[in-house]
């Protein structure tokens, strides 16, 4: 195995499984060893064109990048290990360093050449995808739940349900007091934040909640509500209505979209070009 081919495995191995090829499972090596071709093919090209020639590479950029490398390894032990069971050296690995520096450093460029996004590009994009800016209703909820369990005693279905009525007869009494009774009678790991949930949007819930939740008014208490995990009492702690997020407010988020867009197409046609040329 190459030098380069070395190199790929072992960063791929890293990126897509956090382990050393050594370690990869045979389906998860067939998976690096298919993406690391593909990556080959397209660097041979990449590495060959007009462009590569105008490189240069700050000594900097190699030391960065090593001192990256070995950051994804627990100790120096663990990285030279590694190094040397992928069949790399210390120049081997410098030099692979250096290619696939290059080969960024090359489709950085390409990505360079391409048009400046206006606020005209911006205001365009807002206008055609408001669906996508659209914040949708949510709400903030807290719950006190009392769990089934038919072969825990106190936890079959009759006692849960008496559990959580009484909860709910209190709740509807003293308000005030949900934190605390959420905090001795709920079985779910909220019962230490007084019962709160969060902010809650639609589909996040279980189907059942969701419907009587959303149903709520601010201040409300839910009816006993059943899920799949048990009885619920719910309160509506706050109602923040659907509302278009303003083109001010997305302006910036919308312009990186649009460059790193632009980048991708000019970096995939580029690329697609150079296949041409040699086919």
């Amino acid at each position: 195995m190459s030098e380069v081919d070395s190199y790929l495995r072992l960063k791929l191995s890293q990126e897509l499984y956090r382990k050393p090829p050594s370690m990869l499972e045979p389906v998860e090596r067939q998976r690096v060893d298919s993406v690391a071709a593909r990556q080959r093919s397209i660097e041979q090209r990449i590495l060959s064109s007009a462009e590569a020639a105008q490189v240069v590479l700050p000594a900097s950029s190699l030391s960065q990048a090593l001192a990256e490398v070995r950051g994804r390894y627990g100790s120096d032990e663990e990285f030279l290990a590694d190094i040397e069971s992928s069949g790399l050296d210390h120049e081997g690995l410098m030099a692979a360093i250096e290619r696939d520096l290059k080969f960024d450093a090359i489709l950085d460029g390409v990505a360079s050449r391409i048009a400046d996004v206006s606020e005209t590009d911006i205001e365009i994009f807002y206008l055609m995808h408001r669906d996508k800016f659209c914040r949708p209703e949510n709400r903030t909820l807290r719950h006190v739940l009392v769990t089934i369990n038919e072969s825990l005693k106190g936890n079959d279905r009759a006692s849960a349900r008496r559990k959580i009525d009484n909860v709910r007869a209190r709740l509807l009494k003293s308000p005030e007091r949900f934190a605390e009774l959420a905090m001795r009678y709920s079985e779910c790991t909220t019962a230490m934040n007084g019962g709160l949930l969060g902010v809650v949007e639609k589909g996040q819930l279980f189907p059942e909640l969701e419907k009587a939740a959303f149903a709520l008014n601010v201040d409300e208490l839910s009816r006993v509500v059943e899920s799949p995990v048990g009885f619920h009492v719910i309160h509506c702690v706050a109602v923040e209505s659907a509302s278009e997020q303003p083109l001010a407010a997305v302006r910036e988020k919308i312009r990186t979209h649009l460059i790193e867009s632009r980048r991708r197409a000019a970096q995939k046609e580029w690329i697609a070009t150079l296949f041409k040329q040699a086919a």
